[in-house]
């Protein structure tokens, strides 16, 4: 069994992203908020939109279920003010669910914040619980940089979010530290700002207590984090130097790598230099490269070609890496595909049996 963790609804129908643009220019130019009571679209513009890509790739990859998430370009929490957040955050949110509705045995959901630069993180957490507690989404996304590429947000080891970890941890769903779009022309969205974010995160995780003060809190880092694999060494003396210890019990079981890695030597440094139980499969399918790599026939976002390519000493580990870590991470996806009888209740790592689709 695949399980993708990290997946987007690029290919919403085109009058959601042409509402965004209208809410843009309103609070931008006008001052003023756009309401969505007008907006319409039908199960079918939905259904169009996914079958025509996500799913489709998702059979012609072997993908069983992905985890389906607002496109993180367009959170852009930069614009307007908390008002405009929250009323996008909730229609993406809403989007993704009915896509979920539409296809239950293929996607499962993960939400976006209200996140905003002078906004209140209050806020983000009623979203979060209106996702998970009614409508049953399995996580969120956490953009560490809400200024969007000029770095004003406080770092996420800040008080600040305390009130989001603390429900998170109650709710047991993890967060995804994924930035959105970059607004600062020096800095590309795709391979500059994402990596970036990646990266700066995972060193504002490491030289923190936030996993002290959330023993069970899990964060994933997309892309395969940035640059922490490649620079490993890097992180691991820079913590000796201060006294923290081995950067692979500080990473503990709080904070995990997706496979967001879109070449096999990379993708093999990332398992040879991260623990597997603290690595998730993942594409990012649709969303930041669509090419085909000449070298291999295969697009650049087949990362599950990718690992089956891929030497282990025990095949466990690719199992593990495939689904079960997944399942250890996302309890409430757990129980949700326990409870679908997509997989068998109490199945450990290695073991993951489903029913025939």
């Amino acid at each position: 069994m695949y399980i993708d963790i990290h997946a987007h609804f690029t290919t919403v129908p085109d009058a959601l992203k042409t509402w965004r643009d209208l809410q843009i220019v309103e609070i931008e130019q006008h001052g003023r908020h756009l309401s969505a009571d007008d907006l319409e679209i039908s199960d079918d513009d939905i259904a169009e939109a996914l079958t025509q890509g996500q799913l489709a790739l998702q059979a012609q990859h072997g993908i069983d279920l992905a985890l389906l998430s607002p496109i993180a370009g367009k959170m852009a929490h930069h614009y307007g003010d908390q008002e405009t957040s929250l009323t996008w955050s909730r229609l993406s949110n809403d989007t993704v669910h009915r896509a979920s509705v539409l296809f239950p045995d293929s996607f499962a959901n993960v939400c976006q914040l209200p996140q905003s630069p002078l906004g209140e993180i209050d806020v983000c957490v009623e979203e979060l619980r209106r996702c998970v507690e009614e409508l049953g989404f399995v996580g969120c996304n956490l953009n560490p940089d809400h200024s969007d590429g000029y770095w004003r947000a406080p770092p996420i080891t800040d008080r600040y979010y305390y009130p989001l970890y603390e429900a998170m941890v109650e709710l047991g769903v993890p967060a995804m530290v994924h930035s959105s779009m970059s607004a600062n022309p020096a800095v590309h969205g795709t391979c500059a700002h994402y990596l970036n974010g990646d990266t700066t995160a995972f060193m504002q995780l490491i030289q923190s207590d936030l996993f002290r003060d959330f023993p069970d809190l899990k964060l994933i880092l997309p892309h395969g984090g940035g640059a922490a694999p490649y620079h490993w060494g890097r992180y691991q003396g820079v913590m000796q130097d201060q006294g923290r210890g081995d950067l692979i019990d500080i990473i503990g079981e709080n904070l995990y790598f997706d496979t967001c890695v879109y070449g096999a030597r990379g993708l093999q440094l990332l398992v040879d230099t991260v623990p597997t139980k603290n690595i998730l499969f993942a594409s990012e399918m649709l969303g930041a490269v669509r090419g085909v790599d000449p070298d291999s026939g295969h697009r650049y976002d087949d990362t599950r070609f990718l690992l089956d390519s891929l030497d282990f000493a025990d095949p466990a580990q690719r199992d593990s890496i495939a689904a079960t870590n997944a399942l250890n991470v996302f309890p409430r996806l757990r129980q949700r595909l326990e409870e679908r009888g997509q997989i068998v209740a109490g199945t450990s790592v290695g073991a993951i049996a489903t029913t025939a689709n």
